[in-house]
């Protein structure tokens, strides 16, 4: 039997390598996951949770985080089976709210309030988490990057057909497929680049992408490509009582504009729609300043103005 090929490295250079972290932990979640766990910056700092989306990994904050942890508290951390959180057959949007809050709760001080942002299925997780205590004990401000709460699969314009039955069959085969993405090729960043980037995005970028989504074991990818097409999280919209903001790239063809409006309408504390022109799914490494600076004015605004507790290092932590 041949051996698969050992997944892609992240890029080794430039703003997107992922920086060392001040200190890394596990966190175990509600049914025994372990998820691994990243704080950048100061202890004493604002701080800033970051949840990644679908096939993604910490990684994928690197730009976000090399600004940030000068004079924030970062905390990044791998959704299950991504990056290095093991893989675990609960695959759930309940599940994602338990590991959302069992990170808050082992990196934040009691009562400690913190921006939370989510990208893609990171968002899907805020909104599965809207009603936990936890969550809402933490979350001074919440942002919400390229995602949606529902109609993912029939929204999408991955596949360059007109909306219908067919395009829906055929978008959730492709995004749920088991096919091993493979090595980073030229061919494979192109495709890579159609379906989730804008089409100015600099070759570095779709680099970094690719090299991110393709480090994703396949079993991981089509378990949670099955969750994304069921998904219906519009009531945790409305329950996302947190002051909300929203970052949508205008050429997103993976949760394409129509999620951000629809999320503007719902959300009860909505603080701005931040539409980015030429920028597809993968927001924060397409824009990497336009994001880091939302998240910037969100914790001035929402964490350091209305004070919060420094966090203290737990024992063992």
């Amino acid at each position: 039997m041949s051996r698969s090929a050992p997944a892609p490295a992240p890029v080794a250079d430039g703003r997107y390598t992922p920086p060392a972290p001040s200190r890394e932990l596990t966190v175990v979640s509600a049914d025994g996951a372990r998820l691994h766990v990243e704080v950048h910056g100061p202890e004493n700092a604002p701080p800033v949770v970051l949840s990644h989306g679908w096939t993604c990994s910490t990684a994928f904050w690197a730009a976000q985080i090399r600004d940030l942890a000068a004079d924030h508290r970062v905390i990044a951390y791998d959704q299950r089976g991504h990056g290095r959180s093991p893989a675990s057959s609960a695959c759930t949007t309940r599940a994602l709210a338990d590991d959302l809050e069992a990170v808050l709760a082992e990196t934040l001080a009691p009562g400690e309030k913190a921006l939370i942002v989510g990208h893609s299925m990171g968002g899907m997780t805020i909104m599965a988490a809207a009603t936990r205590p936890r969550f809402r004990e933490h979350a001074a401000a919440v942002l919400l990057c390229s995602t949606g709460s529902s109609g993912l699969v029939e929204e999408s314009r991955v596949v360059p057909m007109r909306a219908g039955r067919v395009r829906t069959w055929l978008t959730g085969r492709i995004l749920g497929s088991r096919a091993p993405l493979g090595p980073v090729t030229p061919v494979a960043k192109s495709i890579l680049k159609y379906a989730t980037m804008g089409a100015g995005s600099a070759p570095h970028m779709v680099e970094a992408c690719a090299r991110i989504v393709h480090a994703c074991p396949r079993g991981v990818r089509h378990a949670w490509a099955g969750v994304l097409a069921a998904l219906d999280l519009d009531h945790g919209v409305r329950e996302l009582h947190a002051p909300t903001a929203v970052v949508h790239g205008a050429s997103d063809r993976l949760t394409p504009p129509v999620h951000a409006r629809a999320l503007v309408a719902a959300l009860p504390k909505c603080v701005g729609l931040t539409e980015l022109t030429g920028v597809g799914h993968m927001s924060p490494i397409e824009a990497p300043d336009l994001v880091t600076g939302r998240i910037r004015e969100l914790v001035t605004t929402y964490v350091t103005e209305h004070g919060s507790t420094p966090a203290q290092l737990k024992e063992g932590a």
